[in-house]
């Protein structure tokens, strides 16, 4: 792909006086969706400020579809960003705080009005637009910062931690916009820490561990690169003793434990694919009902372990 249709990490390193940011990062972003995680301090924030030229790197050149980082008014014409701190204009309304950013940016008070519309309905806070932000819900304010983030239409989203305080409903919603606009030909990056939903919305993962890029790939072929690291699983369920004795005779099953309200099960499986093959056989013969599976590891923490074990915490 060429160089104007990809974001590009060329020997990029960033130091904080003597303290290591990130270091050798060597990478280039295709269209789509892709979700940056790691640990707190393993260097997302820092890949994410110096992609949009908040920071400059210490070496090493990044370009964002051709554009070099340390030219601000043409980068951010092309990109939208979305911290994960809230830091609004004492008070403003809803509409006027995505308006007024579009007028900062050169649009005519009409365009600025059309596009605010357009951000408002995409997040679904046309209802709440005029009301002040000082009143909205913690997933209300992180709404409409996406919604300021991509009115102006940009072509590289930036969003940390972008579902943080949304409830189930909006956030399978605002995954779906993500969806969405990547299918759009959309540079989205984002930063989670929570694997299911990293699972859910991304073509492309990049692991970070003390500013090192440990992994990186889809998500199934990160995956697929530890082929000894468990996968874990909890099963709710109304018989989870049965289920237990069910899964203690599959050889891909290192781990079974109840849970310690006695209502689920824990498993940790090598073949995750052939536990749900299995589960699903249990259910569709009715002997144990079956309320909710989720993944274990959502906060990554196994991981890393293992990916940093393997890799001595280096790219």
């Amino acid at each position: 792909m060429p160089a104007d249709q990809l974001i590009i990490f060329d020997d990029v390193s960033k130091f904080y006086g003597e303290i290591l940011g990130v270091n050798r990062i060597n990478i280039q972003i295709a269209p789509g969706i892709t979700s940056l995680v790691g640990p707190n301090g393993a260097g997302k924030s820092t890949l994410m400020n110096l992609m949009t030229g908040l920071l400059r790197p210490s070496r090493g050149k990044i370009t964002l579809l051709g554009i070099p980082t340390d030219q601000p008014e043409t980068l951010f014409r092309k990109v939208g960003y979305c911290t994960q701190f809230d830091s609004f204009p004492r008070g403003l309304t809803g509409r006027e705080f995505i308006t007024s950013f579009l007028l900062v940016g050169g649009f005519d008070k009409k365009r600025a009005g059309e596009f605010c519309d357009i951000a408002l309905e995409r997040v679904n806070l046309v209802e709440a637009a005029d009301r002040k932000i000082a009143g909205y819900s913690k997933g209300m304010r992180q709404r409409i910062r996406l919604a300021q983030a991509i009115a102006h239409e940009p072509v590289v989203l930036i969003l940390d931690e972008p579902l943080n305080g949304l409830d189930p409903m909006v956030r399978a919603e605002t995954i779906a916009l993500f969806r969405k606009l990547a299918a759009e030909g959309l540079h989205l990056i984002i930063s989670s820490h929570i694997l299911h939903e990293v699972d859910m919305m991304s073509d492309r993962v990049i692991l970070l561990n003390n500013g090192y890029v440990v992994a990186e790939g889809n998500i199934h072929g990160v995956r697929d690169e530890m082929e000894e690291h468990p996968m874990q699983i909890l099963i709710r369920c109304d018989q989870p003793a049965k289920l237990a004795s069910y899964v203690f005779a599959q050889d891909h099953v290192v781990e079974a434990r109840l849970h310690e309200d006695r209502a689920g099960l824990f498993v940790k499986t090598r073949d995750a694919d052939r536990f749900y093959l299995l589960l699903n056989r249990v259910v569709a013969e009715g002997e144990i009902n079956v309320e909710s599976i989720a993944p274990v590891d959502d906060d990554l923490s196994a991981v890393y372990q293992y990916l940093i074990g393997t890799t001595g915490g280096t790219a």
